[in-house]
């Protein structure tokens, strides 16, 4: 049965989805460009129907899109964001404006590219080569609803990499890399400075480069891929940076310096210094985009943008007695930025940790981060997995975390998440009702599904 004569029994998003998955699962993202240019190309070029701003690096890309929508939405410009993974439904990767695409729209757009889709699996099939993938298929949609609805502007989020990434079909106005560093090295590399080389990929002839403050090598390979291309660059820490933060209710205040201007005061409902780097990238990325990087922004503007960010997910704060918190943070890397932000924004004398992790992760590693991270504190553990067939094994989890510093009389199984969730928030609330947290962490999908669990 063709794309097209499948698509005809779709009524709702979710049967899309679960046949989208069926194709290719999550992870499968195929090392190819070709099969999404033979896509866009039938359809008429929609990723080149507005201005790209493409944002790659291993953390830190959703909230940094985010803010960069954000700031854009305040400077009143229609904002197209594609972003992975979803926490909840689908629909939360294609964002116009700030909100999930409408159901409706997801399906019509679907219903209306899929004969052009079963052309180019025919083709593929000819060719002896994989048909287009679920995140390849969702990447074609995503410029499909852009060019619909039409946007000003579309923020791209690379899904992995840069080079082969679906996404990069495009060619962006403005490319954005957050810190760069281990995670994903089957695939990527196993050093920063071949990450960086992969992610390099996503900054295009005739655009513009601001990154994150790097490490040296994974500068170095930013530097030479900009400077072969001709192209304008601005790093964090040289031409903008992050002047002054203090902590606040809800999240901190910050004074950026930017490409072509100071904003002082800037309220950003988010916690952590990672994520006053985010903030500043993203200013950078928009100062870069709208005036070249030598126009100063209106600063009322970049005040009600930057007020205006959610990263759901990310050091969420769910409850408040006790607290509960949701971070979505995956690899070493990440949950360092999120314990550091954690401490800082949080008095807490026990910790209960609830952590699921994917099976293509550095499990290892991310263990010794967390038992060095709350050594100061007291710790229960609980081990446990998403639905995710790629979630590991929570007893496996709780022998690698014994081995990596935690002692065995603190670490729990849960095979179930809302098993895990409820005993660690029932513990928190009846021994440390008054110094005590909840953090859950691990994946994406723990995070997300721990978000319906709690009613978000």
């Amino acid at each position: 049965m063709s794309g097209a004569q499948e698509h005809e029994n779709f009524t709702s998003v979710e049967d899309l989805y679960q046949y989208l998955l069926g194709r290719a699962p999550e992870e499968a993202m195929a090392p190819r460009l070709d099969a999404v240019q033979l896509a866009v190309d039938a359809l008429g070029d929609p990723h080149r129907s507005a201005p790209v701003v493409h944002v790659t690096g291993t953390n830190g890309k959703t909230s940094t899109a985010r803010m960069v929508e954000s700031l854009l939405l305040a400077h009143d410009l229609r904002v197209g964001r594609y972003t992975s993974p979803h926490l909840d439904r689908v629909t939360e990767r294609i964002s116009i404006d700030g909100e999930p695409v409408a159901d409706e729209t997801f399906l019509r757009i679907y219903s209306e590219i899929a004969p052009y889709l079963d052309l180019v699996d025919r083709h593929l099939d000819s060719d002896g080569a994989p048909r287009l993938t679920y995140f390849e298929i969702l990447t074609v949609l995503a410029f499909a609803v852009f060019a619909d609805e039409p946007v000003d502007v579309m923020v791209l989020e690379v899904g992995m990499g840069g080079s082969w990434d679906a996404t990069n079909v495009a060619d962006a106005a403005v490319s954005v890399v957050t810190p760069i560093d281990l995670d994903h090295t089957d695939r990527l590399g196993e050093t920063v400075e071949e990450i960086a080389g992969e992610k390099s990929g996503i900054i295009k002839q005739g655009g513009f480069l601001v990154s994150a403050a790097q490490q040296p090598g994974a500068a170095q390979v930013l530097l030479e891929r900009a400077t072969e291309l001709s192209d304008p660059f601005r790093f964090e820490g040289v031409e903008f940076w992050v002047a002054e933060r203090s902590t606040a209710v809800g999240g901190q205040v910050i004074t950026v310096q930017g490409l072509a201007a100071r904003y002082e005061d800037l309220m950003l409902p988010l916690f952590g210094a990672h994520q006053a780097q985010n903030a500043a990238v993203a200013l950078a990325a928009v100062e870069a985009l709208l005036g070249g990087g030598e126009k100063p922004l209106n600063q009322e503007l970049v005040v009600a943008g930057l007020g205006a960010v959610a990263s759901p997910g990310r050091l969420e704060l769910v409850r408040t007695a006790p607290p509960v918190l949701l971070d979505a943070a995956h690899n070493p890397h990440g949950l360092l930025a999120s314990a550091g932000a954690l401490r800082e924004a949080f008095t807490f004398s026990k910790l209960n940790l609830v952590v699921g992790v994917l099976q293509d992760k550095d499990s290892e590693a991310m263990f010794r981060v967390l038992a060095d991270e709350y050594r100061e504190v007291a710790v229960e553990l609980w081990c446990t997995r998403s639905h995710s067939p790629r979630a590991m094994d929570p007893e496996e989890l709780a022998e690698i975390a014994v081995d990596m510093g935690f002692d065995e009389d603190v670490v729990h199984v849960a095979p179930r998440l809302d098993d895990a969730c409820s005993a660690a928030i029932q513990d928190a609330a009846d021994r440390h009702a008054n110094d005590g947290a909840v953090l859950i962490t691990g994946s994406v999908t723990v995070v997300g599904e721990a978000r319906a669990l709690l009613g978000l």
